[in-house]
């Protein structure tokens, strides 16, 4: 795998080796080993998977601690564009976020350590999307940030104003009104 490292130290995406002939393609999603040595020692608890159609916007999500989860997504059908928001206190880079599309031709995988914010947009007719968690999910640490906040200056490549958002998505706080849980 290939490691491709972004403007937020911790933040990477990875670009698995993908082995294809006439039957089709092959390629390893997860090595534990090769992560620790490539990308970070996480050890990972939950796989999730969830299916959306176009124009939905999940996040953007985190777990306060002692429940704070990295993340590991990858989209394994049509395409989102997927971001990460730094909302640790006193990181250099508090409040900028990594954004990066994923979709089921380039295989991409987007790594998320705790203490980032997350979010992906659906641009495709349909996605299913899948993330692996390191740690397990707790209804009562549930946390967000507000998708809509322009402040962020996130390009969801598509209109907010006509995103499909949960009720729950509609009430996180901007940015600017938040007392983020997490310290660099």
């Amino acid at each position: 795998m290939e490691v491709i490292t972004t403007d937020i130290p911790g933040v990477v995406i990875i670009k698995p080796r993908i082995f294809e002939d006439p039957r089709g393609y092959f390629f390893e999603s997860f090595n534990h080993k090769e992560f620790k040595d490539k990308v970070a020692d996480v050890d990972f608890v939950q796989d999730n998977e969830s299916k959306s159609s176009r124009g939905v916007m999940r996040g953007l999500h985190f777990q306060r601690p002692p429940h704070a989860q990295a993340k590991l997504v990858r989209c394994v059908r049509g395409r989102v564009i997927d971001v990460a928001v730094d909302i640790r206190k006193g990181s250099p880079t508090y409040g900028k976020h990594v954004a990066v599309e994923l979709t089921e031709d380039n295989h991409l995988q987007f790594f998320i350590p705790r203490g980032f914010a997350h979010g992906f947009a659906v641009l495709s007719d349909e996605a299913v999307f899948q993330y692996k968690c390191d740690n397990y999910y707790c209804p009562e640490a549930d946390g967000g940030i507000s998708i809509e906040d322009d402040t962020l200056g996130i390009d969801w490549q598509m209109a907010v104003s006509e995103a499909l958002l949960s009720d729950k998505d509609k009430k996180h706080p901007l940015l600017s009104d938040f007392d983020s849980p997490f310290e660099f």
